[in-house]
């Protein structure tokens, strides 16, 4: 396989990977809410709790554990193609 087909292959790989990925939803893929109805939800909450300590932004904590183990992962992996690249291509000449 020469190097030309072989780059254009790579190319076309990632190609279909970017296109494949512009079809993945966002995360805010729900319909927002209008104004009006935020304002009076947002009311009603401060008067409910006017009587109670306020807590702002108490949302809890997100588990980021499996995102930095397969980022990790990932990263590896790359690496380790990266090496095996670069070692076949001195090899090649």
């Amino acid at each position: 396989m020469s190097a030309a087909r072989r780059s254009l292959l790579t190319a076309t790989a990632a190609g279909t990977l970017l296109a494949a990925l512009w079809f993945v939803p966002s995360a805010n893929a729900t319909p927002e809410k209008t104004a009006e109805a935020d304002q009076q939800q947002t009311a009603t909450a401060v008067h409910t709790q006017s009587d109670s300590q306020l807590r702002l932004a108490d949302t809890g904590t997100v588990d980021t554990t499996p995102y930095l183990i397969g980022g990790t992962a990932f990263l590896g992996i790359g690496a380790g193609f990266l090496t095996y690249s670069a070692r076949r291509g001195r090899t090649a000449y």
